[in-house]
């Protein structure tokens, strides 16, 4: 009688054992097996990280194995068990791999096929057409669209995190507890004194150092002693958290009307105004976004304000970035002045000070949650709805949405919501951020994601007219590194172009982006479809570079840049000047936020800054859902081309007083989890 060595392999995640009874079947060419109860003796079988073998007797020969089903049925009191793989050792000595990496929940089942990656056309066979189709009718009931507010990219419809299905939940929901993390954080940074004091303003900058944590040598001590200088302030906008925004000049705004005379002492070239523009020496960041946008109401005993500012900044003969001038509101007039270097020292303090604060709301909002968070989200929803595990695209995505859906969701339980954690310190919340993204939805773009034609966009492309633009210079590096590798990828599954215009499932991937997560907007440039292998190429390193390296580099430097509450005003708690020659140190003190504010803004960049616990960075695949030779070889070709920009990108920072590392591939998470 034909005998089988089944081996499974448990997760080793808390609480990935179960103590239920376990069944396997085998469904083969030639015949089906019996349902047979996978149990050793005296043995606790199926412990967490536990790898366990049975051998299986069948009664006739069964063929080439094409499917195994393994049964979960309650023993004492039902808990999930998270299965990792099923290995088969054939009758005639051969190995199959059985890749599932999923929970198995109540009175469950779970039908698995070979892990050799196919395409819908490959499968000529009834019961793995079925198959196919089956796991995508039940995952579209599980993964259903949702509109959250009007005019944001649509998202999974589950009002908590426990409503979402369990393989996309966090293993412990405990450690996302945004309430807990956030309080968690102001106790381990030792400023829980101050997180009641709401309307208590600090004495002077100096004062701030009560709730500052200081690291030596670290980027936010550096900040905290130079960030009153244009040349820190200038720098954050190429290499801070928010070095998106910053564009070439190449015409003066009408609505900002400064002239030759009054940048004057600040040019360096002996040119007028016009002329630095024409040689490109002038840059501009405008944040007209946040024009007539709501300030937040929700505390009657605080009064809370925006401003839309605009900077100009100039290229100095040491290639450095620094504002020339700032006009804090959108359109001219006596009582808008532009506020320049040569005016009164606090008065150019307090200009600077506000564009630092718009900066911080656009980073926070626009940034990093929709352009990364919530975009994520999409290919993540989309591709769970229209790609089945056997699909090689499924099987190259799904580390990179790994927890996405969970965070966001918790996301809008606790942080977005009405009454949430971000009311309670941001001059953007009870809505004004919901505001905000509705109005970005129109420059969401795909071109936009696409990380080479946003900086050229920009016009911030040229390494020589601006070399010290690091999030530039490693961000192409691993753009390239994505792109070749989903290069080889694809390659290896589609060998022509009309191969991935005739594959159905990544066709309504796609489609399922732009129609749901992109609201059917032909303004937004997305693709319906793609038509050439180098077009999913490049579409699946959008997908790729978003949820990795685009997320770093705008997420884990905010206790760096935002911790020092001066350089980064979640609030402010007076309008901004309409005079010069009025403000004075004390106006400043009593404009930042108070005491209670700052320690929960504090909390929040400490917590969001921080990496996952057993976090998985670019280049690791731990679940090995690939076990073709040739994709293997294509991950350890990728991991290597990572290592060599680690390198380069650690020989750089050796002479930096400021290292910029937050695109360094050992820094950046596979998805977006935080």
């Amino acid at each position: 009688m034909p005998s089988y060595t089944v081996t499974v392999a448990t997760g080793s995640q808390w609480f990935a054992g179960t103590d239920d009874y376990i069944y396997l079947s085998l469904l083969g060419s030639a015949g089906c097996s019996e349902k047979h109860l996978l149990d050793k003796p005296f043995y606790n079988d199926f412990e967490r990280g536990a790898v366990d073998s049975y051998d299986v007797t069948v009664d006739e020969e069964l063929g080439e194995i094409q499917l195994v089903k393994i049964e979960k049925r309650k023993y004492w009191l039902h808990d999930d068990w998270y299965l990792k793989y099923i290995t088969l050792k054939t009758p005639h000595g051969d190995y199959i791999e059985f890749p599932c990496y999923r929970w198995i929940t109540g009175d469950g089942e779970v039908v698995l096929r070979d892990g050799r990656a196919k395409l819908a056309r490959d499968d000529q066979i009834h019961i793995l057409k079925q198959h196919r189709r089956k796991e995508l009718e039940t995952r579209q009931k599980q993964y259903r669209w949702m509109e959250w507010s009007p005019g944001f990219p649509l998202s999974i419809d589950a009002k908590c995190h426990k409503d979402l299905p369990r393989d996309i939940q966090f293993d412990s929901e405990k450690g996302v507890d945004f309430v807990l993390n956030y309080s968690k954080a102001m106790e381990n940074l030792f400023i829980n004194r101050f997180m009641h004091m709401f309307q208590s303003s600090w004495n002077d900058f100096a004062d701030f150092e009560k709730i500052f944590v200081k690291i030596s040598n670290t980027i936010s001590e550096r900040v905290m002693n130079h960030w009153q200088e244009d040349l820190m302030f200038g720098y954050q906008f190429l290499n801070g958290c928010n070095p998106v925004l910053i564009r070439r000049c190449t015409e003066l705004p009408e609505k900002f009307p400064v002239t030759t005379e009054m940048v004057e002492c600040s040019l360096e070239r002996q040119l007028s105004l016009e002329q630095e523009v024409q040689q490109g020496n002038i840059f501009i960041v405008d944040f007209e976004l946040l024009d007539g946008i709501d300030a937040n109401k929700t505390d009657p005993c605080t009064l809370q304000f925006l401003a839309a500012p605009i900077c100009l900044l100039y290229k100095n003969l040491a290639n450095k970035i620094v504002p020339i001038a700032i006009q804090l509101s959108q359109i001219p007039g006596d009582e808008n002045p532009i506020f320049l270097p040569s005016d009164a020292k606090y008065d150019w303090l307090l200009a600077k000070i506000w564009v630092r604060s718009s900066d911080f709301h656009v980073h926070q909002t626009i940034t990093h949650l929709l352009r990364t968070h919530l975009v994520s989200e999409v290919f993540g929803i989309a591709m769970y709805r229209q790609l089945p595990a056997v699909h090689p695209i499924f099987k190259l995505l799904v580390a990179h949405v790994r927890y996405t859906i969970a965070i966001n969701t918790k996301a809008r339980e606790q942080l977005i919501c009405e009454c949430g954690l971000f009311d309670k310190a941001n001059a953007t919340g009870g809505g004004g951020h919901v505001q905000m993204v509705q109005r970005a939805m129109k420059d969401l773009t795909y071109a936009s994601l696409c990380f080479p034609e946003a900086i050229k966009a920009r016009g911030m492309e040229s390494k020589e007219d601006i070399p010290y633009y690091f999030y530039r210079d490693d961000g192409l590096l691993v753009w390239e590194a994505i792109r070749m590798f989903t290069a080889e990828v694809v390659g290896i599954y589609y060998e022509s172009d009309q191969v991935v215009e005739e594959d159905p499932e990544l066709q309504d991937f796609v489609n399922d982006v732009y129609l749901y997560g992109m609201r059917g907007r032909k303004s937004s440039g997305f693709p319906k479809s793609v038509k050439s292998r180098e077009q999913l190429s490049e579409y699946l390193t959008v997908v790729i570079f978003t949820a990795s390296a685009q997320h770093a580099a705008v997420n884990f430097g905010q206790y760096d840049w935002c911790s020092w509450i001066p350089n980064a005003p979640p609030t402010m708690r007076a309008p901004p000047p309409t005079a010069k020659g009025v403000v004075t140190i004390e106006q400043i003190v009593d404009t930042l936020p108070d005491r209670g504010r700052s320690c929960w803004h504090l909390g929040a960049v400490w917590a969001l800054s921080q990496f996952q616990e057993n976090e998985l960075f670019l280049g690791m695949y731990p679940e090995e859902h690939f076990i073709e030779k040739p994709v293997k070889e294509a991950i350890a070709r990728f991991r290597k081309n990572l290592e060599a920009i680690v390198s380069v990108i650690a020989e750089r920072n050796k002479k930096k007083q400021l290292p910029y590392y937050y695109l360094s591939p050992d820094r950046i998470p596979n998805s977006v989890a935080i």
